[in-house]
């Protein structure tokens, strides 16, 4: 049977892919299992997996035709170290329920080490960020990885014309969206138990934002 070729194509991916693939590559762990929330086309998770190992790369979206193309992309470059897509949604508070399930039922796997998000939370109600860092919290341990890429505000104003544009836009089509100030991320994040460990500028007026997990005390 014929494979039916669902890839989606998102020209953004290709564009910040190589910046972001050497970001992690310096800042992630060795080793373990990477959750990827909000993959989206599943470029990203096609060319990272590629790039990162021995790291495993665990894809998700709540999306099933972003899950679709994302089995369509792994299915055509066949990376050894790319798991099918998980359905998380990360404003559903059961979602880490879904990842130690997933994790009891592919024994052996290597261990969860990091999540890694991009460019989701301007494009999701606040609720996501929030539900983000406090799932994240409960799969984590000390010095593992959080890593965020998006645009963000710094000090309640835009780090240039085109982000504040964007916000407009963004805010036009839900009001619930929006680009972030960045100390609201982290404030979210520490109540969570993560630390800033980076700010990274990156192309395009984003950052890479590193957190790192800590015991909460």
């Amino acid at each position: 049977m014929s494979l039916i070729d669902k890839r989606q194509h998102a020209p953004a991916a290709e564009r910040n892919r190589e910046p972001i693939v050497a970001v992690l590559a310096e800042h992630l762990p060795a080793s373990g299992t990477v959750l990827e929330i909000a993959s989206g086309t599943g470029q990203h998770a096609v060319f990272f997996a590629e790039r990162l190992a021995p790291r495993s790369w665990l894809p998700s979206d709540p999306n099933p035709i972003a899950r679709d193309s994302i089995s369509s992309w792994r299915a055509i470059a066949q990376p050894p170290n790319l798991y099918e897509p998980l359905a998380i949604d990360v404003t559903q508070a059961q979602w880490p329920h879904l990842v130690t399930t997933w994790q009891q039922q592919h024994t052996p796997v290597s261990e969860l080490r990091a999540i890694v998000n991009i460019n989701m939370i301007h494009i999701a109600p606040w609720i996501a960020c929030e539900g983000l860092f406090a799932g994240a919290a409960q799969l984590l341990t000390v010095g593992d990885v959080l890593y965020l890429y998006g645009p963000f505000k710094q000090g309640g104003r835009h780090t240039a014309p085109s982000n504040a544009a964007f916000d407009r836009s963004l805010q036009q089509q839900n009001p619930a969206w929006g680009i972030r100030d960045l100390e609201a991320v982290c404030e979210t994040a520490q109540t969570s138990g993560f630390v800033l460990q980076a700010t990274i500028p990156m192309p395009a007026n984003n950052l890479s934002v590193i957190f790192h997990a800590t015991d909460g005390t």
